[in-house]
């Protein structure tokens, strides 16, 4: 049944031979098929034009008795596939001429397709319809409706289309015929061996096919071919043509693929080359490790040898590292050591030895970069400003290590990112939090596997130059164990007298640190040691009042959310006296960072609302911010508006700011007992025994019976008494509070005060005085009674709070007692009713 190319071609030149020897014959045949034809068509009954539903199909094509699957997505032609499915299942499809086109007309598509019947229809999850078909006569299209030129409510598209007859073979073209169906069969065999993955079924079965038309059907159905080479068997209506076509294809196809498998073989053998030339230099590599050669030692030494030359190194430092790079020549260069050694010469040369920022600082353009980036922290600023202006003077200089100290929140790390801006220098952080080996300061020596050098070292190479600024990130969370103290590494850091030829285990060749401005910060200054801090310059960052809370929400808090959620202030209006209320209702801390993440909660529930088309914009108010935020959060302080007999307004200082805490005193009559409530410390327990052991030194001055404690029990509070409270700076609330309770004369509830005191009466400075004067504002107190010593710390106080608070300096408690006493004439009574209950 098989035959050779060469039998086809043998074959192939006879009938050609044939053909041109006999022009006659042929011009005769032809005459007659076209004679045999035209009766054949009379016989038949003629063509009927039918209508039927159209589905264009992009890159597929439908043959006769071909069984075949797709899938449909573009609705007209769904209409078209249902409407088809319910009245007799019969469907016409025909090929797009492009596959991209959308909507085709009429013009882009073939001219002939097939009349199929539909088998399934299913619909996937996804809205694509997936039909199964089955191909049954050819037809050619008299007219397609496309469009929907009448707007019908239910309309698809259509088709005329004409069935087309199938030319049969004439009987002495049976030997033609014959002979392009082995060459078909031969040919196709040797395209099944050059295609990848065909079946050996398929091959089988082509070549043990019989009938023509079925081995045509047998291999168009089953290898791949181009929908328009498809497409053009499909036109041709004899048989005998269409198998001539399909040789030429399957010639071309030929062609490609032998093309295909020279590419391969090339490519193999590329690759086997470079295996073979990859095998051979491993060879050349083991027998030069095992001799104790290098591939090329000089030019890697030669190369280091430069880099060293040009590095600013004393004579010492030089020398050791030409040394390490000798020994790495003689090494072989796959060996352990030399990895190591090449990696450390990588690592100290890629150091910042003669680099450096070269900027002039700028105090002008220093201070608004401060002032633009963070609001109030005067102190601070001016530090720094003084710092570059002796730079300035004196470049060279090396100043004071600073260390920012203060609760969390309140910018400590983000200026020193503004000073390294201030300054032009590159910016590097080093967190310190947790770190408890002492190697990860000053490095690992180079001998250990996986040896690196430390921190600051590190810091240095990424920044690139050798006069950046390094913060150094909560120096205070270090601690030390069995590896050593981190902060006792720190000392040479930090030492301006001492770093400039700082050593790292690592590295081994001191490095210039005295270049580097170094920026600490810490939260608390009881876990440093003492040796530490002495090298650093404490700057202390306390906690915000209420007024700089406001103005850094106003000035950079919301214009940082509002950019960050992507809004405009035309479309979320937060005007000042929601940030007041969101200050005092649902924030309580020394820094902003609740306060941001308040404001951003607002931005994101805006922006939800105007996404939603609710509406435009989005205006937040006292009234409804409850809605978005809930109720408050905290309740204003406690407070006594009222003149009364034993309560005091006394103020407080806590590490989230001042707050008025009300002193509450009781007298009953008893044995001299007095009682503590309201988890008062030891300290202020003390503070209650000297303010009642002064009442009985002035007992006689204020009306108050002698031997009050000896007949009278006195209970002294201090509300919220889950909140411990400790210091000495409550002596003066409690002397007033117990003074009043048992003289019977009221205090003044518009007056607030702060104060120790000794057992003379002496009122003593306290600490704080920035905070509880905010607090005593924001509270509506208009008088507040300060120790005279304070005086000065009223510069410190926000300039609101001095516009609208009196501030009454106090030397001794007489000055406290009769600013803040109600004179005794209209107390007489109540004078009277104590007295009384005390001799009771």
């Amino acid at each position: 049944m098989d035959c050779e190319i060469s039998g086809f071609a043998e074959a192939w030149g006879e009938l050609a031979a044939a053909r041109n020897a006999d022009a006659e014959r042929k011009t005769e045949i032809m005459t007659e098929t076209i004679e045999n034809t035209e009766n054949y068509m009379e016989e038949i009954t003629a063509p009927t034009v039918q209508k039927l539903p159209l589905l264009a199909m992009r890159g597929i094509v439908l043959f006769p008795n071909m069984i075949m699957h797709f899938d449909l997505a573009r609705e007209p032609f769904v209409k078209a596939l249902r409407a088809g499915a319910k009245s007799d299942r019969r469907v016409f499809l025909v090929t797009q001429k492009d596959p991209l086109v959308e909507e085709p007309k009429q013009d882009d598509l073939y001219t002939v397709g097939v009349i199929a019947e539909v088998r399934q229809v299913l619909r996937s999850p996804d809205g694509v319809t997936r039909v199964l078909v089955e191909g049954k006569e050819r037809a050619a299209i008299i007219t397609a409706f496309l469009e929907n030129t009448e707007k019908e409510k239910d309309f698809y598209p259509q088709a005329e289309v004409e069935l087309l007859p199938e030319v049969s073979v004439e009987e002495d073209r049976e030997k033609e015929l014959t002979a392009s169906v082995r060459c078909i069969k031969d040919i196709f065999q040797e395209y099944a061996e050059l295609m990848p993955r065909m079946p050996k079924e398929l091959v089988a079965t082509v070549i043990c096919e019989q009938d023509a038309a079925k081995m045509f059907n047998e291999i168009v159905f089953n290898i791949s071919l181009d929908y328009d080479a498809k497409q053009m068997l499909l036109e041709e209506s004899s048989l005998l043509q269409r198998l001539e076509k399909l040789y030429r294809i399957l010639e071309d196809e030929m062609d490609i693929l032998r093309l295909e498998r020279k590419l391969q073989e090339e490519t193999q053998e590329n690759l086997d080359r470079s295996q073979r030339e990859y095998y051979l230099r491993e060879q050349m590599h083991l027998i030069a490790e095992q001799l104790g050669e290098s591939e090329d030692p000089a030019a890697e030494m030669e190369q280091y040898t430069d880099i060293i030359d040009t590095l600013p190194l004393d004579e010492a430092s030089r020398k050791k590292l030409e040394k390490e790079a000798e020994r790495l020549s003689r090494l072989p260069a796959a060996s352990q050591e030399a990895f190591v050694i090449r990696s450390y010469l990588d690592t100290v040369l890629a150091l910042p030895w003669n680099k450096s920022s070269h900027t002039k600082p700028n105090l002008k353009r220093a201070q608004s970069v401060l002032e633009k980036d963070h609001y109030g922290l005067k102190k601070v600023k001016e530090r720094i400003l003084e710092s570059i202006a002796v730079r300035t003077l004196l470049p060279e200089a090396s100043g004071q290590i600073l260390c920012f100290v203060g609760p969390p929140g309140v910018g400590k790390t983000s200026i020193g990112r503004s000073i390294a801006k201030a300054l032009g220098r590159h910016y590097e952080r080093v967190s310190l939090g947790g770190v408890r080996d002492e190697s990860d300061i000053r490095g690992h020596r180079k001998t250990y596997v996986g040896a690196m050098p430390g921190r600051i070292m590190d810091a240095m190479t990424r920044a690139g130059t050798n006069n950046p600024m390094i913060l150094l990130d909560e120096v205070d969370k270090m601690s030390n164990d069995f590896r050593g103290d981190p902060s006792a590494a720190l000392l040479e850091v930090l030492d301006s007298e001492q770093n400039k030829a700082f050593r790292d285990h690592y590295i081994e060749v001191p490095f210039d640190l005295s270049k580097v401005l170094f920026v600490a910060t810490a939260n608390s200054l009881d876990p440093i040691p003492a040796p530490l801090l002495d090298r650093m310059e404490i700057i202390e960052l306390g906690s915000y009042t209420r007024e700089e809370k406001f103005h850094i929400a106003k000035e950079h808090l919301l214009k940082k959310q509002l950019k960050k959620h992507g809004l405009k202030g035309t479309q979320c209006r937060i005007p000042d006296e929601v940030l007041y209320a969101i200050i005092d209702g649902y924030t309580r801390e020394a820094g902003v960072r609740e306060l941001e993440r308040t404001i951003g909660t607002l931005c994101r529930k805006a922006a939800k609302e105007i996404v939603e088309g609710i509406c435009k914009k989005v205006s937040f108010t006292e009234v409804n911010l409850k809605e978005y935020l809930g109720i408050p959060k905290f309740r204003p302080d406690e407070q006594s508006h009222e003149d009364t007999v034993g309560v005091v307004n006394g103020l407080a200082w806590t590490s989230v700011g001042g707050v008025l805490m009300p002193m509450e005193v009781l007298v009953m009559s008893g044995k001299g007992t007095v009682e503590y409530t309201g988890s008062l410390g030891n300290v202020m327990q003390e503070s209650a025994k000297i303010a009642v052991s002064y009442a009985r030194s002035v007992a006689k001055q204020y009306g108050i019976p002698e031997d009050f404690h000896t007949k009278c029990d006195l209970h002294i509070h201090a509300p919220e008494g889950a909140v411990p409270k400790d210091g000495p700076s409550a002596g003066v609330t409690m002397a007033t509070a117990i003074i009043s309770a048992l003289s019977g004369r009221p205090v003044r509830g518009d007056i607030a005060m702060t104060g120790e005191i000794t057992l003379h009466g002496k009122v003593l400075p306290i600490g704080g005085l920035r905070e509880k004067s905010m607090a005593a504002y924001k509270a509506g107190i208009h008088t507040v009674i300060i120790p005279e010593e304070n005086l000065p710390d009223l510069e410190e106080v926000d300039e609101t709070v001095r516009e609208h608070v009196t501030f009454v300096p106090a030397k001794t408690l007489d000055t406290v007692l009769n600013t803040a006493l109600v004179p005794a004439e209209p107390a007489a009574e109540a004078q009277t009713a104590t007295a009384e209950l005390c001799h009771a």
